[in-house]
């Protein structure tokens, strides 16, 4: 349900926000099968009969008031009136002038219900037009609804007249009028039918503005069992055969119809009314107050992120972890940032130097030897030695010099040259030999 409400509010807000531009198109649509539904039911002039002049009409009715798409639809079936005869013409005249005289009455802002319910007519589905009217009308309603029914039978009586007209002969206009009377005065259907879906939209807003909880469901089940026991009583008195079928069918149609309207016009929740009770100097209130189903629209927050500070911030770590690793604060700086980048990074552990161990210092050599480090080497005979902290036994090679450093307490000078030592066991000879370096050394 939930998911339902808020799409009903994002079609009425698409409508709210798009109005302009919305009515104007309905109108020219409405228009457009109208006029086109005035040609295909008559068809007797030509010169109306043609896509160019409904196209232009309907356009012109897109930016015009109601009551001027009625009166253009009007003067559409006069013309083709008038090409059939001056007779027809005449009576056709007569009742729209009256029509309009109750519409300016009663119901001026009722204009497109006349031009719909002979349109509802047309598709199968007139029962659908008392029951939305009721709901979003008024009592007076009732009579532009009438006045759509006429409209839609004098239509086809004088259609189903028109072959009986063209018959007779020219002179004959007294009795061209009266067979036009008597057809539409004999076709009980007509009247039936215009008082039933009268009694109808009254009955359905009468219910509907009850302060009784779902009236507008009762409004809609009541409007269409009345209208249902109007027209199968007049089809059992006058004979106006009614199809039993497609009125029950018109009826389920209709009903469908108007739940759509009052989920988008009153969808309220009952569950949750309240009674509100208060006074003034003159009188006491007594209010039954219903609340209104909706869905709280989502709202989005924007964080902003001060760029200059995030970048000063990131600066500093990669500056922390650029310093020795070593150190306890430089490994987990580093640690930091790898954590940071998405990477994940084992902290090496640093060991004092160590000599003891002739396999691990042959490893190492071998490593800094390939990376370009100059070492110094020199074989030992089988005797012990001891030099840096270091005892060695047996014939080794022994690193006088290490450039990595060993703990995080070693200390570093820079020198131009440096002497180092080469020791010969084997032979009993030492030399001295000079190298020159530009780096780092580490003190042992």
């Amino acid at each position: 349900m939930t998911l339902i409400l808020e799409y009903r509010d994002k079609i009425q807000k698409f409508y709210r926000m798009n109005a302009v531009v919305i009515l104007p198109v309905l109108k020219f649509m409405l228009a457009f099968f109208a006029l086109n539904g005035v040609n295909t039911m008559m068809g007797y002039m030509p010169r109306l009969d043609t896509v160019t002049v409904v196209l232009v009409a309907s356009l012109a009715c897109s930016f015009l008031p109601a009551g001027c798409l009625t009166l253009l639809c009007a003067l559409f079936s006069l013309g083709h009136m008038y090409a059939l005869s001056l007779e027809m013409l005449l009576m056709g005249a007569c009742i729209y002038l009256l029509i309009f005289l109750l519409l300016l009455r009663f119901a001026p802002s009722d204009s497109y219900v006349v031009i719909l319910t002979p349109l509802f007519f047309a598709l199968k589905i007139p029962y659908v037009i008392p029951i939305a009217v009721g709901l979003l009308g008024s009592p007076l309603s009732a009579v532009s609804v009438a006045c759509g029914v006429i409209i839609y039978y004098v239509l086809t009586t004088l259609t189903g007249s028109a072959p009986a007209i063209a018959a007779m002969d020219e002179k004959e206009y007294v009795e061209k009028i009266k067979f036009l009377v008597d057809a539409l005065l004999g076709n009980k259907a007509m009247l039936v039918i215009a008082g039933a879906f009268a009694v109808t939209v009254i009955v359905v807003w009468l219910i509907h503005r009850m302060s009784v909880e779902h009236a507008w469901t009762i409004a809609m089940v009541a409007g269409t069992m009345v209208n249902l026991v109007i027209l199968l009583v007049g089809d059992l008195k006058f004979d106006i055969h009614l199809s039993l079928g497609s009125a029950i069918f018109g009826s389920l149609l209709a009903i469908l119809v108007a739940k759509g309207i009052e989920f988008f016009r009153f969808c309220v929740d009952y569950g949750r009314t309240e009674w509100v009770q208060f006074e003034d100097d003159d009188y006491y209130y007594y209010v039954k107050a219903v609340p209104k189903m909706s869905v709280a629209e989502p709202t989005k927050t924007v964080k902003k992120i001060n760029q200059a500070k995030a970048s000063s911030q990131s600066s500093e770590r990669v500056r922390e972890a650029s310093r020795p690793r070593n150190s306890a604060q430089g490994r987990s700086a580093a640690a930091e940032v790898d954590e940071e980048a998405g990477q994940t990074r084992a902290i090496p552990v640093v060991r004092n130097a160590s000599c003891a161990d002739a396999g691990s210092m042959q490893e190492r050599s071998a490593r800094q030897s390939a990376s370009g480090v100059s070492r110094r080497t020199a074989d030992r005979p089988t005797q012990g030695m001891t030099s840096g902290g270091a005892s060695f036994g047996g014939n080794s090679r022994m690193v006088m010099t290490e450039r990595v450093p060993r703990n995080s307490d070693a200390s570093y000078r820079k020198q131009s040259s440096l002497p180092q030592r080469e020791i010969t066991v084997g032979s009993n000879q030492m030399s001295d030999e000079t190298e020159e370096s530009d780096g780092y050394e580490e003190l042992f």
